[in-house]
C-alpha cells in the first residue's frame, strides 16, 4: 500500500521566498524582516524612521497583522508606500503573502522594503519571506529573559532592536544581561538599545541601516 507523503510547507514556503530574494536582488532592495511580540514598538520604531529618513531614503512596509489596517495607517501617514496583509488568525506572513502584496507597490527606485510580521516571538522566526536580513524587536517591558526563552529568534536575526529604554528606570530589564544572553546565540548580532518614543539611540540604528542599504547596493554593481 502506497503512504501519500504530505511535503512540508517550509519547502514550497522557501521556493518562493528564493525566488523573491531574486526579484528584490535585481532591484537592489534591501527587505528587512522585523519581528517581535505584540506592543514591542514595532509600527512606532516604523514610524520614526520613516520619517526621519525620508529625505535620503525611499522606503515602503508590508504590514502583517490578523485584522485591521490600523498599523498600516499610521505608515501611510508618514508618506512612505505601505500594502497590509491580514492574516485572519494565521501567526506569521508567508512568502506567498508577501509575493502578492509587493504587486501594489511602485518599487523602482526603493531602498528599503520593511516587511512588519505578525506580533510573535515563534513562528515568524520559522518562515522565510524573500528577506535579506532578519530583525529582532524586544522591548524592555517584556523582560530580559525573552534571548533564553526565544532563542531561535535570536539566533537568526541581524540586529536586535532593544526598545523602550526611556522605561527602564520603571521595570525590572538588564540590559547588559539581555545583550549577553542574545550574543551567546548569535555572536554577530548587532544590539541597538532605543527609545522610538523619544528617539534616544536611533543615530546608530540609522547608520546600520545606511550602510545596510550602501552594501546591498554595492552587490548590485
Amino acid at each position: 500500500m502506497q503512504i501519500p507523503v504530505v511535503r512540508n510547507i517550509l519547502e514550497a514556503n522557501a521556493r518562493i521566498a528564493a525566488d523573491l530574494k531574486t526579484f528584490f536582488a535585481d532591484k537592489g532592495i534591501l527587505v528587512l524582516n522585523l519581528m517581535s511580540s505584540p506592543g514591542a514598538g514595532k509600527t512606532t520604531l516604523l514610524e520614526r524612521t520613516l520619517t526621519d529618513l525620508a529625505p535620503e531614503l525611499k522606503m515602503a512596509v508590508v504590514e502583517g497583522d490578523l485584522q485591521t489596517d490600523n498599523d498600516a495607517r499610521r505608515v501611510a501617514a508618514t508618506g512612505a508606500q505601505a500594502v497590509q496583509i491580514n492574516t485572519e488568525g494565521g501567526c506569521h506572513l508567508t512568502s506567498s503573502q508577501v509575493q502578492e502584496a509587493v504587486k501594489s507597490l511602485a518599487l523602482d527606485g526603493l531602498d528599503i522594503l520593511f516587511i512588519e510580521n505578525v506580533g510573535n516571538l515563534v513562528c515568524p522566526a520559522e518562515f522565510d519571506v524573500g528577506e535579506d536580513l532578519k530583525i529582532a524587536l524586544l522591548s524592555v517591558a517584556e523582560g530580559d529573559d525573552k534571548p533564553e526563552k526565544y532563542p531561535l529568534l535570536f539566533h537568526i536575526s541581524a540586529a536586535l532592536v532593544l526598545n523602550k529604554v526611556d522605561l527602564l528606570p520603571y521595570v525590572d530589564f538588564d540590559l547588559d544581561r539581555a545583550s549577553r544572553h542574545a550574543r551567546v546565540l548569535n555572536e554577530c548580532i548587532s544590539i541597538f538599545p532605543v527609545s522610538a518614543r523619544t528617539r534616544e539611540g536611533l543615530d546608530d540604528w540609522y547608520d546600520w541601516l545606511r550602510t545596510r542599504v550602501r552594501e546591498k547596493k554595492t552587490r548590485q554593481a
